[in-house]
């Protein structure tokens, strides 16, 4: 059933239901086989989501015929866009070929090849299924290579859904484990505030810290922003301390800069997690970083050494049609300006989306960097000049705090008025992206806001 039931007499939702009666269709039946009707958290929306027909480049168009404009970004894996030329020449020939060989094939070394090439930290690279299998590699990489086992991870930041990355993300920010958690794994789990160079020191002062892991950028690909310097202050403490760092460029490869996060801000972690654009946008992820940490995977490193291998299949890794998509996507990042593309439209898009704001009077900001943009709903109702926004002033907990409610009905007008935001509210822009496209996104909030004073939600 909807989260808000009482919003029956919503002019919003009721032109939202006009607009996509065979979404709605979908979703009834959807209701009797998915718990909540989906199939991720992230496309939870009530009254429901839109269901999608085709893509290309910046837009989508639903069953229903809808255009929008496109800023959910397949999760932040589509910097190229939807169905780029050169990924569909690449992948149509692999499909062609096969889509599961059961074996070593010539495109995974090239695969590998193409991540070398952008990022020099991969001196091995061990590909899996997705970026939460490459995070849980990563910590047993970690705690293997250091004989520790305990883990520092930054409240708020999201390093996928296994049982050490749940407490501390959206709650159980004391450290008490999630629903489902064993309380071994999550005592294993030391949690610290975004930033927070004290809490950190403490924690790598017991001596037992395997790694650190944190999104580069901040939460949710900034969010909650690093602070200047706080990267570089991980580097030089876990170096001093013996312990593994590492980045989770999920969302941040390949986007921020052709070699990362860590290209931009200039410092090698030990290990990165990768997914999203690294496969093109199919299913795919990886784990790379120092060769003797990797060791631990060698067979014979591991014979040599005496040590026990670390196993790990996996019925798709490297499958080789993921592997031509992220071949041809890397390639286009390394010889192209996608990334610099994408970064000046998410300026542009935080400009005028402020200048919104500013001129329709609503005490919210949109801020960001790169290609990402959010937007600040200001729970505690701050006087503030969206223009001079700065979220490192504001703590944590109040910039993640979404009213549910408010944040479902901005979704569903921004869908009515051709937008397709995703849940923060915000969004992930691509290289396919148009200065028009930011201009009729900025008017769309300018409609969703008044849309909004009119039913009393602001």
């Amino acid at each position: 059933m909807p989260d808000d039931q009482s919003r029956t007499n919503s002019e919003i939702v009721q032109r939202y239901r006009e607009k996509t009666p065979k979404s709605e269709a979908l979703f009834a039946q959807a209701r009797a086989i998915f718990p909540s009707g989906v199939t991720h958290d992230g496309r939870h929306l009530d009254p429901y989501g839109i269901y999608v027909d085709r893509a290309e480049g910046a837009y989508k168009w639903d069953v229903d015929g809808n255009k929008y404009i496109d800023f959910f970004g397949g999760h932040g894996a589509l910097l190229l866009g939807h169905n780029h030329p050169k990924v569909m020449a690449a992948v149509e020939p692999a499909l062609a070929k096969g889509t599961h060989f059961g074996a070593n094939h010539a495109l995974e070394v090239q695969w590998a090849q193409a991540i070398q090439a952008l990022l020099p930290s991969a001196e091995r690279v061990r590909f899996t299924s997705s970026g939460t299998e490459a995070t849980l590699m990563g910590l047993r990489l970690a705690r293997t290579f250091t004989g520790r086992h305990k883990l520092i991870r930054f409240k708020t930041h999201f390093h996928g859904w296994h049982d050490h990355m749940t407490s501390g993300y959206a709650n159980h920010f004391d450290g008490t484990p999630a629903v489902g958690v064993l309380e071994g794994i999550s005592d294993a789990v030391v949690l610290v505030a975004p930033n927070d160079r004290e809490g950190v020191k403490a924690a790598l002062a017991a001596g037992d810290i395997a790694a650190v892991i944190l999104e580069p950028t901040g939460s949710s690909t900034g969010m909650v922003p690093t602070a200047p310097g706080f990267l570089e202050f991980l580097r030089e403490e876990t170096t001093k301390n013996g312990a593994i760092l590492i980045f989770d460029e999920v969302v941040t490869g390949f986007r921020v800069a052709p070699g990362g996060a860590q290209q931009h801000y200039g410092i090698t972690p030990d290990l990165t997690s990768l997914a999203k654009i690294l496969a093109g946008g199919l299913p795919g992820g990886a784990i790379v970083g120092r060769k003797d940490l990797f060791d631990a995977l060698d067979y014979a490193a591991t014979a040599a050494s005496g040590k026990e291998k670390i196993q790990h299949p996996g019925t798709y890794n490297a499958n080789p049609v993921s592997a031509a998509a992220g071949i041809a996507a890397l390639d286009h990042i390394r010889t192209s300006d996608a990334c610099a593309v994408a970064n000046a439209m998410g300026d542009l898009a935080r400009e005028k989306i402020n200048e919104v704001f500013a001129q329709e009077g609503v005490k919210w900001a949109c801020y960001g960097t790169f290609s990402s943009f959010h937007t600040f709903l200001n729970p505690q109702n701050r006087d503030i000049d969206p223009h001079r926004f700065d979220a490192l002033e504001i703590g944590y907990e109040e910039l993640k705090a979404k009213p549910k409610g408010l944040s479902h009905r901005i979704r569903v007008a921004m869908l009515v008025n051709g937008v397709d935001l995703n849940g923060w509210p915000g969004g992930n822009i691509s290289c396919m992206h148009t200065a028009d496209d930011i201009v009729a996104t900025a008017e769309a909030w300018r409609e969703t806001i008044r849309m909004l004073k009119k039913e009393g939600e602001i």
